[in-house]
């Protein structure tokens, strides 16, 4: 599963196709997806319930964590660590969290703790498949043992602090338990995998775009990424932050962007704004295009990766001009389900967006009734035949 999240949207008016079923007409975006047509889902007239404040909602993507722009907001667990706490073990990472642009993320821990993400795709390349001598890997080992030694001391120590405070930080107290058992659980697998050798790709290690500006280079890096390491069976949940509001005026090949994307996401109806973020949201299907197609080539067991490849696509905003988290962008592509329709559900009364992902948590065989405000699997989205 790679999720992917967009924080600054689509412009809704040409993305969303008008017609739905099967035989809807392709809007202007997802005319550049259309090769692939019959392996992807466009979904409209979701939102998270409750999940309101604009720029914040993104860290409730995944989540679907309530009011997420309030003082007193604490985040649930996301989708992939969901997923990584029932299969992490069985791949060298649990689960990877990248980011483009910013160290927001869209994975949590289930005691509400952000991941923090990768952004450098070269450093995440040699984490995957760059095996480092015997002497690199007894000193990882022994930073491995260390980081335990660690957690056991300052346990003992809140152990100790736990007899003697009040109800209320004790709840605090267990809360970091929590998180403490997580680690020292991530931390056992850690080791176990440094001895094993790591997979060899014939591909070389993956340049880093070093300007900030280079948005759509830095997205294409990470995507080339993703398919590396599904196809080395390294990982089975990875997220990608694409964060546009830190983002200056772009460098794309053939085009002028003159001002930077979250000042022009906020376009108010100015006709040269809107130009300009057409072209950008153009990019951004262009490269998912190019994803599909890589994880379409690659061959497992008679099927190709994509067919055993989720790949979510969306936004926490339906519309950033106006902030709004409602009647969110979806695109949920490959994975084995019945594809080529547009999802059509009601834009006044929206359908909840984690009714997917427990359609998504079952394909992954994975056994979820609900997942955060789900009422159950999505409506409409069949298994193929």
């Amino acid at each position: 599963m790679l999720a992917i999240c967009n924080n600054l949207g689509v412009l809704p008016e040409h993305f969303f196709p008008t017609d739905e079923g099967f035989d809807y007409q392709p809007s202007h975006y997802l005319t550049f997806l259309q090769e692939h047509r019959a392996d992807f889902t466009v979904i409209s007239g979701v939102s998270h319930p409750n999940v309101d404040g604009g720029h914040p909602s993104d860290i409730s993507f995944l989540t679907a964590a309530p009011h997420p722009a309030s003082s007193s907001f604490r985040n649930s667990i996301s989708l992939d660590q969901h997923v990584a706490e029932h299969i992490g073990a069985e791949t060298r990472f649990p689960s990877l969290a990248l980011a483009v642009n910013g160290n927001r993320s869209l994975s949590w821990t289930g005691t509400g703790v952000a991941i923090p993400p990768e952004q450098s795709a070269s450093s995440v390349f040699g984490q995957l498949f760059l095996q480092g001598t015997k002497a690199e890997i007894a000193a990882k080992i022994r930073e491995v043992d260390t980081g335990r030694s660690i957690l056991d001391t300052v346990s003992q120590q809140a152990q100790a602090l736990h007899r003697n405070i009040g109800a209320g930080d004790r709840d605090r107290l267990d809360q970091y338990f929590s998180s403490v058992r997580d680690l020292e659980s991530r931390l056992q697998a850690a080791r176990a995998w440094e001895n094993r050798p790591k997979p060899v790709v014939d591909e070389p290690a993956p340049t880093d775009p070093t300007n900030s500006a280079q948005f759509i280079q830095k997205i294409e890096v990470m995507y080339r990424l993703a398919r590396l390491a599904f196809q080395t069976d390294s990982v089975r949940a990875m997220t990608l932050m694409q964060n546009g509001v830190s983002t200056p005026a772009m460098q794309i090949q053939g085009a002028t962007i003159s001002d930077g994307y979250h000042n022009l996401s906020h376009h108010g109806k100015a006709v040269d704004k809107l130009a300009q973020l057409k072209v950008i949201d153009e990019w951004q299907m262009r490269t998912m295009a190019g994803l599909l197609t890589e994880l379409k080539s690659v061959e497992e067991e008679g099927e190709t990766l994509l067919d055993r490849t989720m790949v979510l696509y969306g936004s926490n905003l339906g519309d950033a001009n106006a902030h709004s988290t409602t009647n969110m962008p979806i695109l949920l592509a490959g994975g084995g389900f019945r594809h080529g329709q547009h999802l059509k559900f009601d834009t006044a009364n929206n359908y909840p967006l984690p009714n997917l992902f427990v359609s998504m948590l079952e394909r992954m065989n994975i056994e979820a009734s609900t997942f955060a405000t789900a009422t159950g699997a999505m409506r409409g989205l069949e298994m193929r035949s």
